[in-house]
């Protein structure tokens, strides 16, 4: 009888923490999109929306990145670092940005965002502009992660 409540106490702990391995790797991260780059952002967004999981944009965001707070049930670290630039590539750099590209890049982020980066200058070439995560939440009305 020992060994049988014993070994059920072991199947309880692994159940628990198997139950919380899965919830934490539910919750996404942009931690492995931070760097920007091609990332494939539309498909990480289009499948976050589709299944309602959560993005939490946490440490450095930099470039395509930033896009993921397109994503519906985003939520922003107050330590995170987002940096943005114009939709241009590395090779681009010296250029204006493509309009299509730049539009698509500008529809991710809302309205108040949008307007700040745009009559700042802040995308209109490839130089990063870094705004806090806390920021993001308190001046741009995103929602802070709990």
């Amino acid at each position: 009888m020992f060994k049988s409540a014993s070994m059920l106490g072991v199947l309880l702990t692994a159940l628990i923490m198997a139950v919380s391995i899965s919830e934490s790797l539910a919750q996404g991260s942009s931690l492995p999109y931070g760097g920007g780059g091609p990332i494939n952002a539309p498909a990480i967004i289009r499948e976050y929306n589709a299944s309602g999981k959560q993005m939490r944009i946490e440490g450095s965001c930099q470039s395509s990145c930033t896009t993921l707070l397109a994503i519906k049930n985003v939520c922003v670290e107050p330590s995170a670092q987002l940096k943005f630039h114009a939709a241009l590539f590395p090779h681009e750099r010296n250029q204006k940005p493509p309009p299509a590209r730049q539009a698509r890049m500008l529809a991710a982020y809302n309205a108040k965002l949008r307007n700040y980066l745009v009559s700042g200058g802040y995308v209109d070439g490839f130089e990063f502009h870094t705004i806090s995560g806390q920021d993001i939440i308190t001046k741009f009305g995103y929602r802070a992660c709990r």
